[in-house]
This record gives structure tokens, C-alpha cells and sequence, in this order.
């Protein structure tokens, strides 16, 4: 009777063991990573020149690829590719009447980021990041009307290649990944500087989910 009860308890024991490996998560930080993300951009704008200007963020969409590859367990380098929506709204009034202006822009965004994993379940990511601006569509509302404008900026004195710098966090279970990003221009989109306005840089805060796809080793 010993005997049984004791190979009962080996039994179950080896079960438990077999089931919380199999429910443990698997470590693939010295793996190649591919992936998929989407999720919203909180973008907002400054002024370069320090003078009041006033406006408020505005939400966007964000989502793309990426590609994490590997230098051993702890570190890597994660390019991604992203189509990107920043802006801003503002208000005011002319001749006292109130009006509300949302601008939206358009970019491409491609982080170039190191990473450092310290965890399985932690990545740490930042890098400069390349933005081509490829549209902008600006809503103007008076209270009782309503005007929309699309520009794809063809011949007009703005900056379309941008750099800026962006850093984060991805946090990750098994093949999810929850990422947060800060990102900021170091270039105004201004032209060549012969113009004075627009001068502003954009900033924003961007949150996405994304699924990955690991290699195998």
C-alpha cells in the first residue's frame, strides 16, 4: 500500500513538472523575430523658436513591421517600418468668432533601435528613426461649417525627411508583445529655412500590440 501511495505521489509530481514547463514561457531572446504591430500614436507639436504657441495632441493611427535580430541572449538591433500618424489641434478666434483647426500628418517612420533584454520578458529598445512625410490634411470648423484640406506637398518648402529619436519598452508573453514608445523630431519641417513658418517639430507617445514569429535555432 506504501508502495502505491508513494508511486501516486512520483506520478503526480512528474505531471506538475511536465505542466509548468510546458505553461512556462519560452525564452527567445537569441532568436530571429519577425512581427506585426498596430496601435494608436498621442502626437502633438512645439515650437522651434520658443514663442507662444499653443496646441493640443490629438490621436492617431501607427502600425507596421518589425525585425529583431540577435546579438547572442542580451542585446540586438530591431529595425521596424511603420506608417505613422502625429499632428496636433488647435483653437482660437478671428474677428470673435471661435474656430477649431486638427491637422493630421502622414508619415513613414523607420526606427533604427538597439535593444537590450535583460529579462525574457523585457526589452528595452531606443535609436534615431528616419520619417518621410507623405501627406497632411488639415480640418478647419467655425461652429457652423466645416473645411477639409489634403496636401501631398509636391513643390511646397517643407522638410519631408526628418530625423528623430525614439526609445521604449516591449513587453512580451510568449508570442504577444505590448510596446510604448517616446518619439521627438531633431529637425524642424521647415525646408531649407528660408521659410518661417511651419517650424514646429512633432512629439508624440505611441502604444501598440503586435504578435511575433520567432525562429527556430
Amino acid at each position: 500500500m506504501k508502495t502505491v501511495i508513494i508511486s501516486m505521489g512520483l506520478l503526480l509530481a512528474s505531471s506538475s513538472i511536465t505542466q509548468a514547463q510546458e505553461s512556462a514561457p519560452i525564452d527567445l531572446r537569441a532568436n530571429l523575430i519577425f512581427g506585426v504591430k498596430a496601435g494608436i500614436n498621442i502626437a502633438n507639436v512645439y515650437d522651434t523658436e520658443g514663442e507662444d504657441f499653443q496646441a493640443d495632441s490629438k490621436v492617431g493611427f501607427a502600425g507596421g513591421v518589425f525585425l529583431a535580430i540577435p546579438f547572442g541572449t542580451y542585446f540586438g538591433f530591431q529595425p521596424e517600418i511603420l506608417f505613422s500618424q502625429k499632428g496636433y489641434q488647435s483653437t482660437g478666434s478671428i474677428l470673435g468668432m471661435s474656430y477649431g483647426m486638427t491637422r493630421t500628418t502622414n508619415f513613414i517612420d523607420v526606427p533604427l533601435l538597439f535593444s537590450f533584454k535583460p529579462i525574457e520578458f523585457v526589452n528595452i529598445v531606443a535609436g534615431p528613426q528616419y520619417s518621410y512625410l507623405l501627406s497632411r490634411k488639415d480640418v478647419f470648423t467655425n461652429g457652423t461649417s466645416t473645411i477639409a484640406q489634403e496636401k501631398e506637398f509636391e513643390n511646397e518648402n517643407l522638410r519631408k525627411n526628418i530625423l528623430c529619436f525614439t526609445g521604449g519598452l516591449d513587453l512580451t508573453m510568449k508570442s504577444m508583445v505590448v510596446s510604448a514608445r517616446a518619439g521627438w523630431d531633431f529637425q524642424n519641417n521647415n525646408g531649407d529655412g528660408s521659410s518661417s513658418t511651419p517650424r514646429y517639430k512633432n512629439m508624440w507617445y505611441q502604444l501598440t500590440l503586435g504578435y511575433r514569429f520567432a525562429s527556430s535555432n
